[in-house]
């Protein structure tokens, strides 16, 4: 696929968001809103093992905020949520590091604030071959056809692993595919490998081989993350939300690491699967401890934001490289894009 098309798509989504938009914001139903006085909290999570779903899966922050509607409402990737977020029918959500520089930078120019590292990609996202696709490395990616969600983490990681392997995205054919809609042309025999998170990933490597993972690309400077974000407008109209979501948050985190077995459990029920199966995708990923959210590397404190600002910077600057977007924000602008107020009080032990 030549590399102008992710030009295209920008501009194409840029354009049709007078009408598509709209539809999404109707569907969704009478949310709060960005700086809306009501009392309901639109929640999008994506089904994907970590401690989102398991604050999901306990009510904690039903408990937490008794006199709020909270409505989750899952999608397929950060695209999509990005979408969902310039409707202004969205006002938390999980989304990846890629899509969050994507959403701050033009033309989305999404008005929302970074809260929380939910996980940093390790093995639970990867390049997997199909089996008898002749793939064995990244450079036998030429000619193939690759599926993977654009706009999405998995998108950036593939196009980083391409460019370190010295290959031209123009000529591999990459198809821009949800998870679900991955797996069933996985199935067909459509496609010769793709880059996905779990739990697709996990599905698809009972018939295919691992070529390369995200923890191997952020040992070699390409990191990406999976974020909490919350729209700027939504956070000034509901000041006692975050802190409350937070807690909650690193309840998980701390469940994650102190009880793996109830963990696992409840991020099973959640997907829908064993609690093993669940245990051993957790492994998979890597989490944070509560207090290392406001650690230097990554968000920080107040008065000084830490290294996730530069992770964003990078990855923009990248998929400005990459012919993705036009141009990178400025660090400053995604400093006051990190939301660190309160920050420290949530995670204290």
């Amino acid at each position: 696929m030549p590399r102008s098309r992710g030009l295209l798509r920008i501009t194409s989504l840029a354009a049709a968001l007078g009408s598509l938009l709209v539809m999404t914001a109707c569907g969704q139903g009478g949310g709060s809103g960005d700086g809306g006085g009501g009392k309901t909290i639109r929640i999008a999570y994506q089904a994907f093992p970590s401690g989102d779903l398991i604050v999901k899966e306990k009510g904690w922050l039903e408990k937490a905020l008794p006199g709020y509607d909270i409505k989750w409402t899952k999608f397929d990737s950060g695209a999509s949520i990005n979408t969902a977020f310039v409707a202004g029918s969205v006002d938390l959500a999980a989304i990846g590091s890629s899509p969050v520089a994507r959403g701050l930078s033009a033309p989305l120019n999404i008005p929302y604030e970074v809260t929380w590292v939910l996980d940093v990609a390790g093995d639970n996202e990867a390049l997997v071959a199909r089996n008898g696709s002749k793939i064995s490395s990244v450079k036998d990616l030429e000619g193939k056809k690759v599926a993977t969600p654009f706009s999405s983490t998995s998108h950036y990681s593939l196009l980083a692993a391409l460019d370190q392997a010295g290959v031209d995205a123009s000529k591999v054919q990459l198809l821009d595919l949800e998870p679900q809609d991955i797996l069933a042309a996985w199935t067909r025999g459509d496609i010769d490998a793709t880059y996905v998170w779990l739990p697709t990933l996990e599905e698809l490597k009972k018939t295919g081989e691992v070529i390369v993972s995200s923890r191997e690309l952020a040992a070699d400077g390409k990191p990406t993350l999976d974020l909490g974000v919350a729209s700027t407008g939504f956070l000034k109209a509901h000041p006692d939300v975050l802190p409350a979501w937070r807690k909650a948050q690193a309840q998980a985190l701390d469940l994650i690491h102190d009880d793996p077995d109830a963990a696992s459990a409840a991020v099973g029920k959640q997907l829908g699967i064993s609690p093993a199966e669940a245990g051993s995708q957790l492994k998979q990923g890597i989490f944070l401890k509560p207090a290392e959210q406001a650690d230097a590397k990554w968000l920080g404190t107040t008065g000084k934001v830490g290294g996730l600002a530069d992770n964003l910077h990078s990855a923009a600057q990248f998929l400005v490289d990459q012919k993705q977007i036009d141009a990178a924000p400025d660090i400053e602008a995604l400093r006051k894009a990190i939301h660190v107020e309160g920050l420290s009080d949530a995670v204290s032990p």
